[in-house]
C-alpha cells in the first residue's frame, strides 16, 4: 500500500503498531513534493499520531480481523461474545471494551477487532434502545425546556433524561455521547 491508499477508516501498520486513520488531508504545496497530512489512532493503546506521509511513501497493511458478534453476558474482568451463526465465542478483555460496558445489552451486535488473534476493541451501533430502571419523578407542571435529570438504565449506567421520562420508559440513546436522543415503544411489546 502507498500514500494514495489514505482514507478514512483504513487499517495500517506504523512504527510495528496497528493504526487506523481517522482523518486525511492531501497537501499539494507550491513548491517541494505533495503529501497526506493525516490523523491516525493506535488501535492498542487509544493514543492519537498526527503524522504527514510523502507522496509514494510505502506501508503495509494492518493484521486486524473485524467480526460481527452478539452480546452474551459478562465473565468477570471480560465480556463474553458469540457469533449466532457458529457458535463460536469470544472473550473480550474489559480494557478492550472501555467505557462501551455502558451499552452493553444481551443480543447486542457489535463489531469486535482482532488483532493476532487477540480482541483488542469493539465497536458499538451508533444507537442503543435501554429501559429506565430507576430515575427521580419529574414534578408535575415542571416543562421548564432542556431541563434534564439523572436515570440509570438496564445495563447500570448513568444517562441525563429530560423531566418527562420515568422509570419503566424506554429511550434511545447514542452511544458514542452517551446522549438520550428519544423516547421509545417498549421494544418487546
Amino acid at each position: 500500500m502507498d500514500s494514495s491508499d489514505i482514507k478514512k477508516g483504513l487499517k495500517m501498520m506504523w512504527d510495528g503498531q496497528p493504526y487506523v486513520v481517522v482523518e486525511f488531508q492531501f497537501v499539494k504545496p507550491g513548491k517541494g513534493q505533495a503529501f497526506t497530512r493525516t490523523k491516525m489512532k493506535n488501535l492498542l493503546t487509544g493514543g492519537v499520531l498526527e503524522r504527514n506521509i510523502r507522496s509514494g511513501e510505502r506501508f503495509d497493511p494492518a493484521d486486524v480481523e473485524e467480526k460481527s458478534m452478539s452480546y452474551i453476558y459478562p465473565e468477570g474482568d471480560a465480556f463474553v461474545f458469540m457469533n449466532a451463526a457458529t457458535g463460536e465465542q469470544v472473550s473480550v478483555p474489559a480494557e478492550a471494551v472501555g467505557d462501551a460496558k455502558n451499552f452493553l445489552i444481551d443480543g447486542l451486535e457489535v463489531s469486535i477487532l482482532i488483532y493476532k488473534g487477540n480482541p483488542i476493541n469493539i465497536s458499538l451501533p451508533p444507537h442503543v434502545i435501554v429501559e429506565i430502571t430507576w430515575s427521580e419523578p419529574g414534578v408535575k407542571g415542571d416543562t421548564a425546556s432542556n431541563v434534564q435529570k439523572p436515570a440509570t438504565i438496564s445495563t447500570g449506567a448513568t444517562i441525563n433524561v429530560p423531566l418527562f421520562i420515568n422509570e419503566g420508559d424506554w429511550v434511545r440513546v447514542d452511544t458514542r455521547t452517551g446522549a438520550y436522543q428519544e423516547r421509545v415503544k417498549n421494544p418487546n411489546g
